[in-house]
């Protein structure tokens, strides 16, 4: 072992234990395996099955598609945004979403940090140069959440600044609403054990690696960090006009197709199959703070 893997390994302080985790280790430790899936309070034994969950995706994808002729047909502008942990999954969720959908109008955003340019501008400016036009889905991997998460956990705010934002965005957030915008919010939650897994697993898979970032190495003993800050995001977000959807998303499976039910049984599209949309796993899909207790 280098200085530099050395470097990298950490203890952590685990439900009360302090356990050695070195993400160079090839050998995943015993201990995450065991408990990643139940981590965090996951109501379930076991992952959904692989056939099962590719049959009730495809039927979901179909809908998709039938919700943007129909956004393109009434001129509807539609925005969801994801947030969650590092390695909770929302690339892959945003991926299932937009796999079958036409990419005219239907868009990804993901910003890297802000420019010298950006950073100088009003701090939602770059986000509402994103924005939906007429018929349009945008679907944001990561968003203006930022600021309530990793730039005050990592030092990358002031406290004032992050004063400030929350305060702001109810605001915000309300001119989406009454501009007309359907306007999705997701948290995907994950537990401990289970983002060491996912980050131990980017480690050695060579066509993943570039996922783990240096970033998600210093936040290691940061999680009640973060969770302080999301509860609070949670505390001062959540409104009835803009609320904040929770997903348990230890089985990225289950988390794929209740998003995608939710959307769908939100919205009054033409062709609407309710047998072949499901029902919400309420389990799994939950509303505001009150969900993760």
């Amino acid at each position: 072992m280098t200085d530099a893997q050395e470097s990298r390994a950490v203890n952590l302080d685990i439900n009360g234990k302090l356990r050695r985790f070195d993400i160079d280790d090839p050998e995943l430790p015993g201990w995450i395996e065991e408990h990643a899936l139940g981590s965090g309070g996951y109501p379930y034994d076991d992952k959904l099955n692989k056939e099962k969950f590719e049959k009730q995706l495809e039927k979901l994808q179909i809908e998709l598609v039938k919700v943007q002729f129909w956004l393109k047909a009434t001129g509807t502008r539609l925005m969801a945004l994801f947030e969650g942990r590092d390695a909770a999954g929302k690339g892959g969720t945003i991926f299932s979403i937009n796999a079958y959908l036409n990419p005219r109008s239907a868009r990804i955003v993901a910003l890297n940090k802000p420019t010298e340019t950006e950073a100088g501008q009003w701090y939602f400016q770059r986000y509402i140069e994103h924005f939906p036009t007429s018929g349009e889905i945008v679907l944001f991997d990561r968003s203006w959440y930022n600021r309530a998460g990793v730039e005050p956990v990592m030092g990358f705010c002031t406290p004032e600044q992050y004063r400030d934002f929350l305060k702001a965005v109810p605001r915000f957030e309300d001119t989406i609403s009454d501009e007309g915008i359907i306007f999705f919010k997701f948290w995907l939650d994950i537990g401990r054990e289970m983002q060491l897994k996912r980050f131990h697993d980017r480690r050695h898979d060579p066509l993943k690696i570039w996922k783990l970032s240096p970033m998600d190495i210093a936040a290691l003993n940061k999680w009640d960090d973060y969770t302080e800050k999301r509860d609070l995001m949670f505390e001062k977000t959540h409104k009835k006009e803009t609320p904040w959807a929770i997903v348990r998303a230890n089985d990225k499976r289950r988390a794929r197709l209740n998003v995608i039910r939710h959307i769908l049984l939100t919205l009054d599209y033409e062709g609407k199959d309710k047998d072949a949309i499901g029902e919400i796993d309420d389990r799994i899909l939950g509303f505001g703070p009150k969900f993760l207790k």
